[in-house]
């Protein structure tokens, strides 16, 4: 059942044009990727049970190989494309906090992930606080956008959220959300609550 999700997950790269846009061919780009099945027996170990707002995994493709402004043009929902309120060299800015080591390759695997429904209408310097203290991490603007990228339907209209793994050093934080039926990149400041934005996380995250 995993391995069909790791499967689904590649294919749906691949069909979004991600080999091409990295560079290599589609058999070079898959060839990247396979390692992380390996990955995928250690999650028969955490018997996380499905929720709410809840995915087992995703396949993260860093954005040395694609930025977060063109991953989020590819991202579809009910027939309408993502898009970014922030240009390019701003998502370049927000990087992963302190705390926060990224696997090393091109690829990694974000497990264990939770949307924030409990965090909803709290502010994401308190949620920040909330997530660490139940030793979970929150997750990247990266991670965000490779989680709507295959499970577009887990963002919804009165249920975004916030990314609070990346910070560039000012008060904004990242967040998805649906604008006129789209998602959408953008940011809100980290002292303010909204409620139809709570924040996400993952438990853990494993690479080659």
């Amino acid at each position: 059942m995993l391995n069909d999700e790791f499967d689904r997950q590649v294919e749906n790269l691949v069909d979004k044009g991600y080999p091409d846009i990295a560079g290599v061919t589609k058999k070079a780009f898959k060839q990247h990727l396979e390692p992380l099945r390996d990955r995928i027996k250690e999650l028969k170990k955490l018997n996380i049970e499905p929720r709410a707002g809840y995915v087992p995994f995703v396949i993260v493709v860093k954005s040395d190989w694609i930025d977060g402004e063109k991953a989020m043009q590819l991202v579809k929902r009910n027939n309408k494309m993502g898009f970014s309120v922030m240009d390019a060299a701003d998502i370049k800015r927000f990087i992963p906090i302190e705390g926060i080591e990224l696997p090393k390759g091109i690829a990694y695997l974000a497990v264990d992930i939770d949307i924030g429904k409990e965090t909803l209408n709290i502010t994401p310097n308190e949620a920040i606080k909330t997530i660490m203290h139940v030793h979970r991490t929150p997750l990247t603007l990266e991670e965000g956008i490779a989680l709507i990228t295959h499970f577009p339907d887990i963002l919804q209209k009165n249920n975004g959220f916030s990314l609070l793994g990346s910070r560039c050093g000012d008060r904004r934080v990242t967040a998805l959300w649906i604008s006129a039926g789209k998602p959408k990149l953008g940011w809100c400041w980290a002292g303010n609550p909204h409620t139809w934005l709570g924040s996400a996380s993952c438990g853990s995250r494993s690479g080659n």
